[in-house]
């Protein structure tokens, strides 16, 4: 029997969810609410005060680490005998039907389950099976877009039903080839597990009959997660005693670019009229200050189920929002948060944690708490100059001042993919030792070489000419620029360009980070010779590595911190472009989401929760101006703390509604209260730019001088008219616009070393 003071601990909207009876059951659980003590509570009252068995109640979560934790919890409350109840994740699950019922379908009770480098290998082979090139299409975009088919339940014949262009076509070839290759080696991959099993039920009534009728009660964690397939199975294991219990938070949705479908618990009425409906909103975590401002933001999305988190702690401290110049000034001002917080509180590296939009971002403020010996670890990703394709350009740069580093040629003589496959650069290399030159001289004469095929000899001298024209003029060729040119010359854009897919993106603003500390080392060193640069970048790369679970800051994405929390948290880049992202701009759906992504991060604080947005933002080669971030003037004045950073930094709570970051929320109506019954604008709208940061306090009479619209004249490009300015004192940047018509250019200059003069009316 259950220990009835565990119950007893639990609020009252978490014991009627406990002790629910029959029939569907939606529990809206807001973050650090205590869905996970309220799942493991409900499964063990259904063993021990209503007398269900074990083996009749399904339990289904994402992650095995979450699986695990249930079973655990469950254990300790029941004390044993819950052994036979199906608690597991989708997949795990999925894989026990498929194995018990292996009778019904193609594949035998031992089959094998493909990871993602398994899969790759059979894409590969499907192409060529088929007569499409590796070269032409990246197996990783034709593998991510049947991942998508089998999530909507499309089998190799309805994805080629739907028609398409060249690409679809080309992936329906494929997917036919890979699913044969599949059933030879009786083998599903991880999308497979769950759309056979669908596919297995729908095909058999019986066995889903069987199954429906089995599980007396069916518990779902995450559901704001579910995918359609995932809707699908759920459905039908639940469709005869409707005894379904699903527990999420609309507001947390946030993977929808991986299949998850807010619908799925949105809809959860519609498709069970007769449902309880439980809101959990007494939050367990964070601080009434940290809870409100989350609110604020989150309550602007019109695709969302309304609750309000509150919470029996102090009010706590209010949101701090750190104004800065640049990405430079915002990681040492992370850096100095950290330091100046530990000084008065008795708290470790590890109570801290950065959490940002793209993994590229991580690199500035990597360089900034190395610098300061702050221990740090990167969750979900590497670090910045391990990640392969910074170390593909690395290798190529070392090759081009040091010729005779053939560990740095070997690694990039087929990256990007010059059909010089294994064997070829073993015949290329043996060649070189027969002839006592250098690999890389061998590569010029790769004709010479017996049994390397036509396309891969003529890959090889180009590279070698490529390699000889850049050493030429590497001596003279700025660091950053050299990398641009090696970048488009190499082919190494244009082939991520070509591979259409989440990572390849990625791994496209990691390249243009690189290009970014090239710059920002040509600013700070005075010199820009490619062996000082990469004498720098060794050292940086060489500094020992952190342990695993040691005292350190954490460092991650916004979307791997979801289900974690931390004392503090630090969320830097909060401008338009990066949070919300600009690749949701045209899509309010999307936009909704990048919303509940800055919720998400958030609601991650216990104690503190500390902003950062930066005037300026170094792109590639150029500094763009940045605009703060339209979420940031969805949040109430009164819970937040706006400061400044720089030669003039200001302070000032309740500042915020006056300053750059944001207006009071009366004159904004994307921060209108739902209760007031005013309807916010479509989350895609842009704000205007020219008044982000409208106040220069503190500059010179000569800055307070120079507005948008003055005439004003350059040494070398004449008369223009100023078209924006942004940051502060010497470290503000304009955007001119020299010339007139056809012939005319914009600049952009940063005040502090381009020379302008004003030219009067």
């Amino acid at each position: 029997m259950i220990d009835r003071r565990e119950i007893d601990s639990l609020n009252s909207v978490q014991q009627k969810a406990v002790r629910h009876g029959d029939g569907p059951l939606l529990v809206l659980a807001g973050a650090g609410s205590g869905k996970t003590r309220v799942l493991t509570s409900r499964i063990a009252y259904l063993i021990t005060e209503c007398g269900v068995s074990p083996r009749r109640i399904l339990a289904v979560t994402f992650t095995n680490k979450a699986a695990e934790e249930m079973k655990k919890r469950v254990a300790a409350l029941v004390g044993g005998g819950n052994e036979r109840a199906w608690i597991g994740t989708f997949h795990s699950i999925c894989a026990r039907i498929l194995r018990t019922e292996a009778d019904w379908g193609w594949w035998t009770r031992d089959f094998s389950i493909y990871d993602t480098s398994d899969q790759l290998d059979l894409i590969k082979t499907s192409m060529l099976r088929v007569g499409i090139s590796a070269t032409v299409l990246a197996p990783k975009a034709i593998l991510s877009e049947i991942s998508k088919a089998k999530d909507r339940l499309l089998t190799a014949d309805g994805y080629a039903k739907r028609g398409g262009g060249r690409f679809e076509q080309a992936v329906s070839k494929i997917y036919a080839e890979y699913e044969k290759g599949l059933v030879k080696n009786n083998a599903f991959d991880f999308d497979d597990l769950i759309m056979q099993t669908v596919g297995l039920l729908r095909r058999n009534l019986d066995l889903k009959n069987s199954y429906s009728l089995r599980f007396l009660h069916v518990l779902v964690d995450e559901y704001q997660d579910t995918s359609h397939a995932q809707y699908e199975l759920i459905s039908m294991l639940s469709s005869h005693h409707q005894n379904i219990c699903v527990v999420g938070d609309d507001d947390q949705s946030i993977y929808g670019w991986r299949g998850a479908d807010i619908t799925n618990i949105l809809d959860f009425e519609k498709d069970h009229p007769d449902a309880v409906v439980l809101r959990l909103e007494q939050n367990y975590r964070s601080t009434g200050r940290i809870l409100a401002a989350a609110h604020d933001v989150v309550s602007n999305n019109e695709r969302r189920k309304e609750k309000k988190l509150w919470t029996e702690r102090e009010h706590g401290a209010p949101v701090r929002l750190t104004r800065v110049s640049n990405e430079y000034q915002e990681a040492d001002a992370i850096r100095d948060t950290v330091l100046m917080i530990m000084s008065g509180r008795p708290l470790a590296y590890r109570d801290f944690a950065v959490l940002y939009r793209t993994h590229a971002q991580s690199r500035v403020i990597e360089d900034s708490l190395r610098r300061a010996g702050i221990a740090y670890d990167i969750i979900g990703g590497v670090r910045f100059y391990e990640r392969a394709e910074v170390k593909d350009v690395l290798a190529y740069l070392r090759v081009i001042i040091n010729p005779a580093d053939e560990v740095s040629l070997k690694r990039i003589i087929n990256v990007p993919p010059r059909r010089a496959g294994e064997k070829s650069i073993e015949r290329l290399e043996e060649f070189a030792e027969a002839e006592g030159i250098r690999v890389i001289d061998a590569l010029a004469r790769a004709g010479e070489v017996v049994g390397i095929p036509a396309a891969a000899r003529d890959g090889m001298v180009s590279l070698e000419a490529m390699f000889a024209r850049l050493r030429k003029t590497s001596d003279v060729t700025p660091v950053n620029e050299l990398i641009d040119d090696l970048l488009n010359e190499s082919g190494y854009v244009t082939w991520l360009e070509g591979r259409r897919s989440e990572e390849s993106a990625q791994r496209l603003a990691n390249l243009e980070e690189l290009v970014s500390a090239a710059s920002e080392f040509i600013e700070l060193s005075g010199e820009g010779t490619l062996g000082a640069f990469l004498e720098q970048v060794a050292l940086v790369a060489n500094i020992d590595q952190w342990e695993d679970g040691a005292n350190a800051v954490s460092l991650m994405t916004l979307h791997s911190a979801k289900g974690l929390e931390f004392t503090i948290v630090l969320i830097p880049g909060m401008e338009d472009g990066l949070l919300p992202h600009e690749s949701a701009y045209d899509d309010d759906d999307e936009m909704e989401e990048e919303r509940r992504l800055f919720y998400v991060g958030m609601t991650r604080a216990k104690d503190e929760l500390h902003l950062f947005a930066a005037d300026t933002r170094r792109r590639g080669s150029t500094m763009d101006l940045r605009s703060a971030s339209r979420f940031l003037r969805e949040i109430d004045p009164e819970h937040v703390e706006a400061v400044s950073v720089g030669p003039k930094a200001r302070r000032g709570t309740g500042s915020f509604g006056q300053t750059q970051f944001g207006r009071r929320r009366a004159a904004s109506p994307t921060s209108s209260r739902r209760s007031a019954g005013a309807t916010p604008p479509r989350s895609g709208a842009a704000p205007p730019r020219g008044d982000v940061f409208p106040d220069y306090e503190g500059m010179s009479q000569e800055r307070m001088e120079l507005r948008v619209g003055a005439r004003v004249r350059h040494a070398a490009w004449g008369e223009g008219i100023v078209l924006e300015i942004a940051g502060t004192s010497g470290d503000a940047i304009v955007r001119v616009r020299f010339g007139e018509g056809e012939s005319g250019i914009e600049k952009r200059i940063m005040l502090r070393y381009g020379k302008l003069e004003l030219v009067s009316d």
